[in-house]
């Protein structure tokens, strides 16, 4: 009898806990549901990434993740908040619930995964920590930068990554701190540091926009590497998920010919991966609590990842970043998704 107690007592609380996990896991879809818009934290300004335009609408590649969120949930890619936040203010409000989720070029970490309660649900962008600097300050590499003035945003890995890399070298710098990104500009533009620090897309972004690009080179050293990508709160795995397939969605759809204006007609291919994706056979929709052509709406909304790519920062853009490691795993990049299956 004692034992028959136990094993009951025991399934209770198994069923008990198993209900809590069930209501945790629905948490941030259900919230996002009843609001009817999704709050995405993006960079206060960076240009291809997350920046207003000229009627204060948010656009870029990070933008567009958020879109595709929205799309995957509400079928339509406009019921996105955007919350402009810097490096020191981007994990307290994600922390607090300000916002849903993190889609603002930052680096995956040990301590921000672990330590943080974070979770990061893939590397939507491969990249490395360089130095841009003028021309006219006539040096060709990082190893030349002994006793330089650096700007560098306060809250990034960058702070650093620059400290280990002078170190490393023997060589002695003066931080010039700032909050985010435009801040930065502004003072490497007006001569408040030799030059300036960060990510190598942010570097190129940077660079577009300052008055005379050509006058500014990116220094060929990579001193790190900073796999980028979205953040969501640890212990809601339903909303992770969802992030994460929707980030794969993404990568796939690329690797199958998907586009924002093909989808429609691939909805009646014969090939049963295609029917899977679009949702056009069986319902992994169902699996994410999202509807059966969540794909679907996701890709007409935005496109896949290449033509997400190539409209914000690609060759052709001001940005001009060439995709690299970033290219699909089939085309000699490392950009690659676990199967739809």
């Amino acid at each position: 009898m004692k034992r028959l107690v136990i094993a009951s007592l025991g399934a209770a609380v198994a069923l008990a806990m198993s209900a809590g996990t069930v209501l945790a896991a629905s948490q941030t879809l259900e919230t996002v549901k009843k609001r009817g818009h999704l709050i995405c934290g993006v960079n206060t300004g960076l240009a291809g990434f997350a920046a207003p335009d000229d009627k204060g609408v948010y656009r870029g590649f990070d933008v567009d993740y958020c879109r595709a969120i929205s799309a995957a949930i509400f079928g339509k890619p406009d019921k996105v908040t955007y919350k402009p936040l810097t490096g020191k203010t981007r994990f307290p409000a994600l922390q607090s619930s300000e916002i849903d989720l993190l889609s603002r070029n930052t680096t995956w970490t040990f301590k921000r995964d672990v330590n943080l309660g974070f979770e990061f649900v893939g590397i939507t962008y491969y990249d490395g920590q360089g130095f841009i600097a003028r021309k006219s300050l006539g040096v060709k590499s990082a190893k030349e930068l002994d006793g330089a003035s650096v700007c560098i945003q306060t809250g990034t890995t960058t702070e650093l990554n620059l400290a280990d890399y002078f170190r490393a070298n023997g060589m002695k710098f003066k931080s010039v701190v700032v909050e985010d990104a435009a801040e930065a500009r502004q003072n490497y533009a007006s001569n408040r540091c030799d030059v300036y620090t960060t990510d190598r897309s942010g570097l190129a972004a940077q660079r577009s926009v300052l008055k005379d690009p050509a006058a500014h080179m990116v220094l060929p050293e990579i001193i790190s590497k900073e796999p980028l990508g979205p953040v969501v709160r640890h212990g809601d795995n339903e909303w992770g998920d969802i992030a994460r397939w929707v980030r794969n969605a993404l990568i796939v759809a690329e690797e199958l010919g998907i586009t924002a204006k093909n989808v429609g007609s691939m909805m009646g291919s014969k090939n049963p991966e295609v029917r899977r994706f679009l949702g056009t056979e069986g319902d992994m929709g169902k699996m994410l609590g999202l509807p059966k052509d969540w794909a679907a709406n996701v890709i007409k909304a935005v496109g896949n990842y290449g033509e997400i790519y190539e409209r914000h920062i690609g060759p052709k853009t001001a940005i001009g970043l060439a995709r690299g490691y970033n290219q699909l795993w089939t085309k000699g990049g490392i950009l690659y998704s676990p199967p739809f299956r």
